[in-house]
């Protein structure tokens, strides 16, 4: 994610260089109790309520029909789930109010617990390790629902973009709602035949039956709840194929006034040479396709959706390399609890510096020097203050963890040699591949693939509560503040 003032610096020095898997369920503190039903509360202190115990998602097979007028939108979702122990009931995350339940075709007794919770209960109880079926249908306005103080859902009479972050799923289809659970997806979107749709990965058909078209998207790589989308209303839509031979696909809204579509429509088709450049410093990319999708509506971020993130109008490149980096940084390698954000964000945001660099921009050591001097002013600041391994649910997005975590990763680049960190950050992305990962985890592998200790430059740059000493250990020699 990345929101349109936070990187305005690096914006304009780009805009200068710039040529024309485990599963949440089996998690420790997740478990089945009260006598086989699934625990509604899952893996992450910082949501409780996000995910749930018992249960293992599979796919989903979305299909959901929305009507502009009205603002509703009825939904029949199949998730294909595997007990991870014995079931009498189970929950789902979901606020809009559901219809009928069956569990293996047959039907099955349900209801919410709080605005969150679809509590169901299946005609006979499920066998630890047995993959089952639930069909949850639903019907409701989205606009109307409210969870962890956020009102998700964005919509207007003429176009509808599924899109935000921590939270989105339960806003338009049950699930089990936590990154550490993904999954595949089948998505279709039946909306009037006049309005076209746009969602993650290939486009499988379009159908249209009096006057309604639905249109069928697969995701066939595991994906983060959160990070399943679908945009309806009217596009230009531009496809092709990268240098490297990536399949892109970009939409921009007709809703925007001409000028500004040719604007973004211009910065949006910069993706594919971008993808390309990415894969080249972190390896191959992670899905089948690569794009984007510029909203017509009043949005104030930009969203990593896999294989296909979304901007508003205010798009410019160094958000592009942002939310294309997180294909590799979030969404492929997703993290294990909310607390891990850094992992996300502090890496897409280093590749911004990165790219600028490598177009004409400062270097990566000078950027650092650049951000290191323009904070060491206020040194017991928030931007030091905060725990960016470990932020909290009310800090997941300040600028710390995407300023000072690219800050890290570049001090880490001139502490063990940026080619060992370009060593490190391949080999992550390798190994965790439509999977899962912590920052104990990645703190480890730097030190294993440099060969050295770096327990202390971590503690300094990532937990310290104060700015680290400029030292050589902490990857800082030779600067100085003001």
């Amino acid at each position: 994610m990345r929101r349109p003032a936070a990187l305005l610096g690096l914006l304009l020095a780009l805009l200068l260089c710039l040529p024309g898997l485990t599963p949440a369920s089996a998690l420790p503190g997740v478990e089945t109790r009260d006598g086989g039903k699934g625990s509604a509360r899952g893996v992450d202190p910082y949501w409780p309520l996000d995910g749930n115990g018992g249960t293992d998602a599979q796919h989903y097979d979305v299909r959901v029909r929305y009507d502009f007028a009205s603002g509703r939108l009825r939904g029949r979702t199949a998730i294909t789930m595997t007990a991870t122990a014995a079931l009498s009931s189970f929950s789902l995350d979901l606020l809009l109010p559901a219809t009928a339940v069956t569990v293996d075709g047959r039907k099955a007794r349900f209801r919410k617990a709080g605005k969150h919770e679809l509590r169901v209960r299946p005609k006979t109880p499920i066998a630890a390790g047995a993959t089952f079926r639930v069909v949850v249908r639903y019907d409701g306005r989205p606009a109307a629902y409210r969870y962890a103080g956020e009102r998700n859902w964005l919509a207007s009479r003429t176009e509808v973009v599924a899109m935000n972050q921590p939270h989105m799923a339960p806003w338009w289809f049950p699930s089990n709602d936590h990154p550490s659970d993904k999954a595949t997806f089948d998505v279709r979107v039946t909306v009037p035949k006049g309005k076209q749709v746009i969602g993650n990965g290939v486009r499988v058909g379009r159908t249209v039956k009096r006057g309604l078209a639905t249109t069928h998207w697969r995701m066939s790589d595991p994906m983060a709840t959160y990070l399943a989308f679908f945009a309806a209303g009217r596009y230009v839509v531009d496809r092709g194929t990268t240098a490297a031979g990536i399949p892109y696909l970009n939409a921009v809204s007709r809703d925007l006034e001409p000028k500004t579509r040719r604007y973004v429509r211009n910065v949006l088709g910069r993706t594919g040479a971008i993808t390309d450049w990415l894969q080249g410093q972190l390896g191959p990319y992670p899905f089948a396709t690569t794009g984007g999708l510029v909203t017509g509506l009043d949005v104030g971020f930009a969203l990593e959706n896999q294989s296909r993130p979304t901007y508003g109008s205010w798009i410019y490149p160094s958000v592009i390399v942002h939310e294309l980096a997180h294909q590799w940084f979030g969404d492929s390698v997703a993290v294990q609890r909310w607390r891990d954000i850094w992992l996300n964000e502090g890496f897409a945001t280093y590749l911004e510096a990165a790219y600028a660099a490598a177009h004409g921009g400062p270097s990566v050591p000078a950027y650092l020097d650049k951000m290191y001097d323009k904070e060491c002013t206020t040194p017991s600041s928030d931007f030091w203050r905060l725990d960016i391994a470990n932020p909290g649910a009310d800090h997941i997005f300040d600028e710390a963890v995407y300023d000072r975590g690219a800050m890290v990763l570049a001090a880490l680049g001139n502490r063990i040699g940026a080619d060992v960190l370009g060593t490190v950050l391949r080999t992550w992305v390798a190994q965790h591949h439509d999977g899962n990962a912590t920052v104990e985890q990645f703190e480890a592998l730097a030190a294993s693939v440099s060969n050295q200790n770096l327990s202390g430059f971590f503690d300094a740059w990532l937990r310290g509560g104060s700015m680290p000493a400029a030292t050589s250990d902490n990857g800082l020699a030779g600067v100085t503040c003001g």
